[in-house]
């Protein structure tokens, strides 16, 4: 690194800057979960290290923060990986006291190898695959969470948050502009907080749940994509937190409420013309559009664990809480796990409903993306497409997350295209976490057990 590297970073990063000097850099990766790992250090050592180290304990860790012992040869020497800092994925800490910026690194191993747990490469070895057929995928996702108030207990219920009239945040009220501007302040900081990054949020909306709300970006490159949403997490917290509230984007964080998802409307273009290959001379559906829903008919079944990650995440597939339960298909319908919206036909497009707002957004983007390529070199077929309320279908979804494992367990081509390691890992880590889970009495068993069996 020299010390003109700032000259090379995004420019919402240097208007950010405005001529200040950095203090600090935050350099970091995404772990399984998704959460922000790395080290902090002065903006001057820096400029000038050679070279940055994590161990590769990271990517053996739960969410619950336990290790797992996989077998693998050498585990626990704590080898090193090396970090590589991606200056294209720099984005400001405005609500830092200090002048700090985030910067995203590749991760490699000691020869220089992409490292193949990173989920960010897991991501980046599918978008090879599309670019090796002149393909370039296209993504827009959603981003739907939660304000609340407060939870420092963790045996208590999560509650909505007090809005401005001193009310409690009032749930059925999609699209209220009114249920927005109760907590106007926390969104004027996203806004800000979003500028001083450089994101472009399409639009902010209230969502069906109390202090429910969605964010949409534009539509763009899925890595440029996951890394907003990986940033942007982190971004809505500390809005959040200013004004005395938690944001949380578990897939179900209160009982009577409707769960939260991310969305992930997807194209793909051809490279050299950026035509969409969904959409034929005479602006019909071609082959190809065909292929990548079937696709994802046949393979996201497989690939659950990636979207739903948690054993919270399939309290989400209910038909009474607005979520799919099937992987049906139909032109704007909302009730279907694969919706093709209304648009024009250069911008025909799928959006991949499935998947929860819990997910890690590079896992999440690769697997969904790794299924429309499948269908689309396999010359796949589709199912009809479903024009009435799809809950009336049977729920063919997952009940649980150590039913989904073993689905992911079955199907070798996934395990092929996203990288065996990473498979083999990401699988004992979830299986991990859904033993966890079983061994903690909840209580409804206390309610409802304690007394009565």
């Amino acid at each position: 690194m020299t010390e003109d590297w700032t000259e090379r970073l995004p420019a919402a990063a240097r208007t950010w800057l405005g001529g200040r000097r950095i203090e600090e850099v935050e350099c970091v990766i995404a772990d399984m979960p998704g959460i922000s790992r790395g080290k902090a250090m002065p903006s001057a050592k820096f400029a000038r290290s050679e070279r940055l180290y994590l161990p590769t304990s990271i990517f053996y860790q739960t969410i619950d923060g336990d290790y797992v012992d996989m077998g693998i040869v050498n585990q626990w020497t704590e080898s090193d990986m090396v970090l590589v800092p991606d200056l294209a994925a720099v984005a400001a800490s405005p609500w830092a006291e200090d002048v700090t910026v985030q910067v995203i690194h590749d991760v490699q191993d000691l020869s220089g190898r992409p490292f193949g747990l990173a989920p960010r490469n897991v991501l980046r070895r599918v978008l090879a695959l599309y670019a090796a057929e002149g393909w370039r995928p296209v993504v827009a996702p959603e981003m739907e969470f939660y304000l609340t108030k407060p939870n420092t207990d963790p045996d208590q219920p999560i509650e909505p948050p007090l809005g401005r009239t001193g009310r409690v945040a009032a749930s059925r009220q999609a699209y209220s502009m009114s249920a927005v501007d109760e907590y106007g302040p926390v969104i004027d900081d996203i806004y800000d907080f979003a500028e001083a990054q450089g994101f472009e949020l399409d639009t902010i909306i209230q969502e069906g749940g109390a202090g429910q709300i969605e964010i949409n970006f534009v539509h763009g490159d899925p890595l440029a994509l996951a890394d907003q949403v990986f940033f942007f997490k982190r971004t809505i917290r500390e809005a959040a937190l200013r004004h005395k509230c938690f944001a949380t984007f578990m897939a179900k964080p209160m009982q009577h409420q409707p769960g939260s998802a991310m969305h992930i409307h997807q194209s793909v273009v051809e490279t050299g013309s950026g035509a969409n290959i969904f959409t034929g001379p005479d602006d019909g559906e071609t082959a190809l559009f065909s292929g990548y829903l079937a696709g994802l008919q046949t393979y996201l079944p497989h690939v659950i664990p990636m979207l739903a990650p948690y054993v919270n995440s399939y309290r989400r597939y209910v038909a009474s809480g607005s979520a799919p339960i099937n992987l049906e298909w139909g032109p704007d319908n909302r009730t279907t796990g694969l919706r093709v919206p209304v648009s024009s036909a250069a911008a025909r497009r799928v959006e991949n409903r499935i998947v929860g707002m819990d997910a890690n957004p590079y896992l999440a983007f690769a697997a969904s993306l790794a299924c429309g390529y499948l269908g689309m070199k396999e010359g796949l077929t589709p199912r009809p497409p479903v024009s009435r309320e799809a809950y009336d279908y049977d729920h063919a979804l997952p009940r649980g997350l150590r039913e989904a494992l073993d689905a992911c367990e079955a199907e070798p081509r996934i395990t092929e295209l996203l990288g065996q390691p990473f498979c083999e890992v990401f699988r004992a880590l979830k299986r991990h976490e859904a033993e966890s889970f079983l061994a903690v009495i909840s209580p409804w068993e206390r309610e409802h057990l304690l007394l009565n069996v």
